[in-house]
């Protein structure tokens, strides 16, 4: 079987026990999840070139030393991975940035907010336009725990399973994040006498 179909486990043990090959299989599978988290975050291409270039070291520095111990949690111990390496970085700067864009599948860049379930048929009018700009603020307002769980479950389509074991929380402290989220974001629409469902 070809190695192409092997999962990130699979992959991994290959790996660790010298097969070079599988290491570029997992990169290349994992690239613009992993890239477009971290540019959602940073708004920054360079910074996101840096710090994805940054997650594989710490990744092949791990994996080289044998101590790799998140069985069958690859793509989330990536992401964690990613986001301390950010941290690192704005706590050195002292700044984090707001949500603004991320790069889609097909490497496009796109605003997070496309991905909220619109009731408007025109998506392309002014207003539909006006509408996203004014989520994307209000969830920029949201508390960094609330927002963090909208971006994960909405964009990345995480299960609060995943959500939880992501951010070491229980999965009711997600679902109550993500339920003060929305509840956040309708009391800022009511606020601006906007009529429209989330």
């Amino acid at each position: 079987m070809s190695m192409q179909f092997l999962s990130d486990n699979e992959l991994v043990r290959l790996y660790m026990k010298g097969n070079e090959e599988c290491l570029s299989i997992l990169i290349k599978r994992h690239k613009r999840r992993i890239f477009s988290y971290i540019y959602l975050i940073t708004r920054n291409k360079e910074l996101s070139e840096d710090v994805f270039q940054e997650t594989f070291f710490k990744v092949i520095q791990t994996l080289k030393k044998q101590q790799y111990n998140e069985e069958g949690k690859f793509l989330p111990w990536l992401l964690r991975i990613s986001k301390n390496l950010i941290i690192d970085h704005y706590r050195k700067a002292k700044k984090m940035p707001g949500v603004s864009c991320v790069v889609n599948e097909e490497g496009e860049e796109t605003s997070i907010f496309d991905i909220i379930p619109e009731q408007h048929h025109a998506r392309d009018t002014e207003e539909a336009k006006q509408f996203k700009e004014m989520i994307r603020h209000l969830v920029n307002d949201l508390p960094v725990d609330q927002r963090e769980v909208v971006i994960m479950r909405m964009y990345y389509d995480m299960s609060f399973k995943e959500i939880s074991e992501f951010t070491n929380v229980s999965i009711n402290t997600s679902l109550g994040r993500m339920r003060y989220a929305l509840l956040n974001l309708k009391k800022m629409l009511e606020h601006r006498k906007t009529e429209i469902f989330i």
